[in-house]
C-alpha cells in the first residue's frame, strides 16, 4: 500500500510547558528531532521566571536537552518586575512577559488582579518591541455569575483596553476557545495575535467534562466555539497561530478530584495538528497557521530557527502511545497520558 506523502514540514509551537527537574528532562529531548523550530516556553515554574538571568539559566538547560531547537524565553508577570528589568530582559533575547490572572490555572497563585500596575512595564515592552502574552481568564465568581465557561468572554474587555492603551505593543491572547476570543482579536489591530490549540480544535465541553485527561485551562466550550476557531484557521487569517499549552503532568495529578489542568500534546504536535485539521478540510492551511504566521507575528528568522530540520508529512495510520514513563525527582516511577493516548492518527512523519 503506497503512503501518501503531505510535504515537508517545521513548525513553530508557539504555547507549550517545559516544566522543570525530572518532568523536563523527560519531554524536552523528545522535541528535538520532531520537526519543531521554534517554541514559546511558558515561565510558570515553582517558582516561576521571574528575572532575565532566571529565563537565560532555563533556557540554557533546555536548550542542553534539545540543541537543535530554538526556545523563546518569557517572564512571570509579577509585581517585582521593572522596567529596567524589561530593558535587561530584551538585551538578553528575552521575548515576552506572560501574564496569569491569580488562580486560573497551573502556578497561577502568584498572578495578577490589576493590570494599571503594569503599566509603566507594558510601556517599556511597548518602546522595546516585547510581547505581552496573556492567559486570557478571570477568576471564577460565582456572586458575579462568572465561572470556566464565561470566564474567557468576560475577560475580553481587559484586551481590548490593554490594546487601546498600547496600540504599539504586541499582545497575544493565549489558547483561545471562544467565538466571541476570536471576533475580539479579528476587530483589533496588527499588534494582536492570538494562540489556538490542536485539542481545542477538536474537543468541546462534552469532551472534557468527567475525563480529565483532556480537562485544561481554559476549557473547550461549545461546538459554536470549536467552528469559530476552526472557521479563522480555513480562512487563513494571519494574526491566528499555533500554540500547542503542551502541557504534561504526572497521570496520579491528573486521575485525582483536584484535577491538573493540562493536555499534552508533546513532541506528536505535528501529526495531531495535521490529524485536526483535516478534520474540517483545512490541511492546506498547515503551514500557514503551523508556521508562516506565528513566524511573522514574533519576527522570527531564518537565522533563529538554524539547528532545526523538517520533516516529512505522511498521510499514514499512527498509533498515539498509551503512557509514557518517567523517573520523578524522588526517584519514584511516574508515567504521562498524552492526548487521545492509544488512538489511531491519519497523519504521521518522517525524519
Amino acid at each position: 500500500m503506497s503512503v501518501k506523502t503531505i510535504g515537508k514540514f517545521l513548525i513553530n509551537d508557539l504555547h507549550i510547558h517545559l516544566r522543570q527537574g525530572a518532568l523536563m528532562k523527560a519531554v524536552t529531548p523528545a522535541l528535538n528531532n520532531a520537526g519543531i523550530g521554534a517554541v514559546f516556553v511558558m515561565p510558570n515554574l515553582q517558582p516561576p521566571i521571574t528575572t532575565s538571568d532566571q529565563a537565560i539559566a532555563y533556557r540554557s538547560e533546555l536548550q542542553k536537552l534539545a540543541p537543535n531547537v530554538t526556545f523563546l524565553m518569557s517572564l512571570y508577570l509579577n509585581p517585582d518586575l521593572t522596567p529596567a528589568e524589561i530593558r535587561k530582559a530584551k538585551a538578553n533575547g528575552v521575548v515576552g512577559v506572560k501574564s496569569y490572572p491569580r488562580g486560573v490555572t497551573t502556578n497561577s497563585e502568584g498572578g495578577i488582579e490589576s493590570y494599571l500596575v503594569y503599566y509603566d512595564v507594558f510601556g517599556t515592552m511597548e518602546e522595546v518591541g516585547m510581547v505581552l502574552n496573556l492567559h486570557g481568564e478571570i477568576p471564577s465568581d460565582p456572586d458575579n455569575d462568572i465561572c470556566i465557561l464565561n470566564a474567557e468572554e468576560r475577560f475580553l474587555t481587559h484586551l481590548k483596553q490593554l490594546h487601546a492603551d498600547f496600540p504599539n505593543l504586541r499582545i497575544v491572547l493565549e489558547h483561545a476557545t471562544t467565538r466571541a476570543a476570536v471576533e475580539c482579536v479579528k476587530s483589533l489591530g496588527s499588534t494582536v495575535g492570538c494562540t489556538i490549540t490542536v485539542h481545542h480544535l477538536e474537543l468541546i465541553v462534552d469532551d472534557w467534562a468527567g475525563k480529565c485527561h483532556n480537562y485544561c485551562k481554559p476549557v473547550a466550550k461549545y461546538p459554536h466555539d470549536r467552528k469559530a476557531l476552526q472557521d479563522v484557521i480555513k480562512e487563513g487569517h494571519p494574526r491566528f497561530f499555533l500554540g500547542t499549552d503542551s502541557a504534561p503532568h504526572p497521570r496520579h495529578l491528573k486521575e485525582t478530584s483536584s484535577c491538573a489542568a493540562g493536555v499534552y500534546t508533546g513532541e506528536h504536535i505535528l501529526a495531531y495538528l495535521a490529524n485536526a485539521l483535516a478534520s474540517f478540510d483545512a490541511i492546506e492551511r498547515l503551514l500557514q497557521f503551523g508556521t508562516n504566521f506565528g513566524a511573522a507575528f514574533y519576527r522570527l528568522t531564518d537565522a533563529d530557527l538554524k539547528g532545526a530540520s523538517a520533516v516529512t508529512l505522511v498521510e499514514q495510520d499512527f498509533v498515539i502511545p498509551k503512557i509514557i514513563k518517567f523517573i520523578d525527582d524522588e526517584g519514584v516511577a511516574r508515567e504521562i497520558i498524552p492526548y487521545k493516548a492509544g488512538e489511531t492518527l491519519k497523519y504521521t512523519v518522517n525524519a
